[in-house]
């Protein structure tokens, strides 16, 4: 009890130290940094002091550190702006529209306060008339002496009749020089007292009213659909030189949008053939119209940063009303369809258009692959479905027997002529099945350009896994006697697939998915790679760090390939192992009955062989073997592997039988010196011919010993040295070489050795001969 109050004491003062910690390191903080909050910050001073102390590698790392932050700070403001981009050109937008409204209220209001200051002084003149009436009250001249009036006066007099002229000829140059003399006149007048009030005044009202009409007549020419070129261009840079400048940009960007708006009022969809000649003709309208009115706005506006952000918006705006024109008219049908290569047109279409924007300045191109990546989508899974369909139904009908492919697809296929030529040593042999899966994948991948820009090589690749491990359980489906719960896999339960009978078709099963998982899908997905593709973007500076970035994905997508694989190959192994060890009926063939009552008999009276299941055994693995040299031609090792799969298949099904060994240590009869001797020649005829087979293995090579050294102990407990009664290891290897001879018909071999080009060729013949002292020991 004492224990626990002093544990949980301690645990409340480190956690009341870990608390104060916090609260000192954050006080720490904020005084480390008051430093930078100082108008008297030195940067380079404070660098100084901070590097004198640090080593040349410190001040490297430092550097580095500084470098990687300043790259993610760049990244981090970046995506920040991408983010909040819509909203800061919109309150750019306002501020402008603000603007503008805040200088015309500024304008009305020296246009109010002008004429207040006129009526003042006109009433100030008025009440001089009355006080001296036909004569001066300063000067004392009549009103017939005053002069004449002044050339200021009569030109202010003749401006707005001589402007009225300009505008309705529609001399505009002349009629916004006029405007800005006049302004220039007003100025010096006011300057220099040389209008009177009254004309002041009305000279103004006049510039005001000629100007708006100006404005108006400007607006309404942009307007019309007849107006375009260089008289567009001339009417809004006059109504922007009229001080009007927003209203001025959004009449050209409308009077672009209703031109190409009464251009396609001619194209109809259903005049077009298939979906890329609308897209085409669609694009061409679309985005010329962006590109002109992107000229005619740097041309006149120039890069103010409220015009430009209009300009961005106008152009994503148009952008998006296009992609929804062709998805509805074009790719709405042919995603629905499974038409890739239809889709993938469309876009490239939109992609091409869009890239010749950017010269311009408009990066338009990912707003174009935002609206048409869920069309690609649906195009590529409906895609993905149909090849997997379209295999199922020839695994119903599929023989199981590999061919090479027919003539017609040799031809048809674009892919072979580039990688293996026209002959048919370089065709691969396959089922019917997999020779459809097989071209409909190669041509899948003839489409994979769009896929690349629009960033779904990834879901391309696990969609193709997918499908890959569909056609698998379909294989898995066709084995005769696979376990229930192996049958029905997600995706194949509901397919009718025709069975593999015999072991030439079931091992033509492991050829056609061995096949596509090791060669045929990696080279088709080598495509993916945007070194492969001639017209990725910018190639010289992203293949490589692409490459590099692509080729560990496609690495761990081969693994997968291969992991499926393996589940056929334990399927197939554990089937063939099952069919030798049980019978028809369930009951074993491989039995401790086998070995325990063999005592009794007359040594000299027994014909020494291996017991009829490992003879079976062999057999079959020969059988195998020979099929497999037509059917793994340039994969040997494949069929070494699947032969070193099914005979560790076996050995460790005896192995891991409790039935079996309980029955030898606990049974009835004790294991006696003919039995051992059985079982131990029995071990190590499979040692013998997985040897000369080569495809003894290490895990092989390991569990028979194992297995020996389990029965050596077995009947060591009964009290008698099991060395005592087996004979030497040239008569066990004698007895499995004659055994050999006699059910292959193969001449003995002359030393008893393995090829050494074997892939387990690490474990010796001489390694096999030592596994009595082994399991001795």
């Amino acid at each position: 009890m004492a224990s626990t109050k002093s544990s949980r004491s301690r645990a409340a003062q480190s956690g009341a130290s870990a608390k104060g910690n916090v609260k000192d390191g954050g006080a720490k903080f904020e005084e480390n940094l008051n430093v930078f909050k100082s108008d008297n910050f030195d940067a380079d001073a404070f660098v100084q002091s901070k590097c004198q102390s640090l080593s040349e590698k410190e001040i490297r790392q430092l550097c580095s550190y500084l470098v990687d932050l300043k790259r993610a700070s760049a990244e981090e403001m970046r995506r920040s702006v991408y983010a909040n981009y819509t909203a800061f050109i919109r309150t750019s937008k306002e501020i402008s529209d603000l603007e503008g409204e805040l200088s015309s209220m500024r304008n009305l209001l020296s246009t109010q306060a002008t004429l207040v200051h006129s009526l003042a002084e006109g009433v100030h003149i008025d009440s001089l008339s009355d006080i001296a009436p036909g004569s001066s009250a300063t000067t004392g001249l009549s009103n017939n002496e005053v002069g004449e009036p002044s050339d200021v006066e009569k030109w202010s007099t003749e401006l707005p009749d001589f402007i009225d002229v300009l505008l309705a000829e529609r001399r505009i140059d002349e009629a916004l020089d006029r405007l800005d003399e006049g302004d220039s006149v007003v100025a010096e007048a006011k300057a220099k007292n040389t209008l009177t009030p009254v004309m002041l005044l009305s000279l103004q009202t006049a510039i005001i009213e000629r100007r708006q009409r100006l404005a108006d007549q400007l607006a309404e020419a942009a307007c019309q659909p007849s107006t375009r070129g260089a008289e567009l261009r001339a009417a809004i840079s006059a109504l922007k030189k009229l001080g009007d400048g927003p209203r001025a940009h959004s009449l050209l960007l409308n009077a672009h949008f209703q031109r190409y708006q009464y251009n396609m009022q001619s194209l109809r969809p259903s005049s077009t053939s298939y979906g890329g000649a609308y897209t085409a003709a669609l694009s061409q309208l679309v985005f010329s119209a962006i590109a002109q009115a992107t000229s005619d706005s740097l041309a006149i506006f120039g890069q103010e940063t409220a015009y430009t952000s209009e300009l961005v918006m106008w152009a994503t705006k148009q952008t998006e009303a296009f992609a929804l024109l062709v998805k509805r008219h074009a790719l709405a049908s042919s995603a629905a369809a499974g038409g890739l290569r239809s889709a993938a047109e469309c876009v490239q279409i939109a992609l091409g258009h869009c890239s010749l924007l950017e010269a311009r300045g408009l990066a338009l191109c990912p707003v174009v692959l935002r609206l048409f990546r869920p069309s690609v989508e649906q195009a590529l899974d409906a895609n993905l479905k149909r090849i997997e369909e379209s295999t199922a139904a020839l695994a119903a009908a599929d023989n199981w027997e590999l061919t090479y492919p027919p003539a017609s697809v040799r031809l048809a296929g674009r892919t072979g002529a580039a990688t293996g030529g026209g002959s048919t040593a370089n065709q691969p042999k396959l089922s019917s099945s997999a020779h459809r899966f097989n071209s409909m994948v190669q041509e899948f991948f003839e489409d994979v350009g769009p896929l690349l820009s629009m960033q779904l090589g990834s879901r391309t690749l696990d969609g193709l896994f997918q499908v890959f491990n569909s056609y698998v359980n379909m294989l898995i489906k066709a084995l005769p006697s696979a376990m229930e719960e192996e049958a029905d896999f997600e995706g194949s339960g509901n397919k009718v697939v025709r069975l593999a009978e015999t072991e030439a078709q079931q091992i033509a099963l492991l050829a056609n998915a061995s096949l596509l998982s090791d060669e045929l899908l990696p080279r088709a997905a080598m495509k993916l790679s945007p070194s492969s593709q001639a017209s990725y973007k910018d190639d010289s500076r992203r293949r490589p760090m692409d490459r590099q970035n692509r080729n560990p994905e496609q690495r761990e997508w081969k693994r997968r390939l291969v992991n499926s694989v393996d589940r056929l190959k334990d399927s197939f192994c554990r089937q063939h192992a099952l069919d030798l060890i049980f019978t028809e009926e369930g009951d074993s063939y491989l039995t401790a009955e086998t070995y325990i009552h063999m005592d009794g008999r007359n040594m000299d009276e027994i014909d020494w062989f291996p017991s009829p299941i490992f003879q079976e055994l062999y057999a079959k693995l020969n059988r195998m073997a020979g099929f497999a040299v037509d059917m793994f031609v340039g994969r040997e090792r494949f069929a070494t592997l699947l032969l070193m799969r099914l005979t560790e298949t076996v050995i460790l099904w005896l192995s891991e039988d409790q039935t079996f060994w309980e029955d030898i240590e606990e049974g009835p009869k004790p294991l006696g010196p003919i039995g051992l001797q059985q079982f131990y020649l029995d071990m190590k005829f499979v040692m013998c011919f997985a040897s000369q087979g080569r495809y003894l293995s290490r895990n092989l090579h390991r569990t028979v010993n194992d297995i020996i050294s389990k029965a050596m102990a077995v009947f060591s407990a009964s009290g008698l040295d099991p060395n005592s009664v087996l004979p030497e290891d040239d008569w066990f290897n004698e007895i499995c070489q004659d055994a050999i001879e006699r059910l292959s018909g193969k001449p003995k071999m002359t030393n008893g050795e393995r090829d050494p080009n074997s892939p387990t060729a690490s474990v010796s013949a001489q390694s096999i001969s030592s596994n009595r002292s082994h399991g001795s020991s």
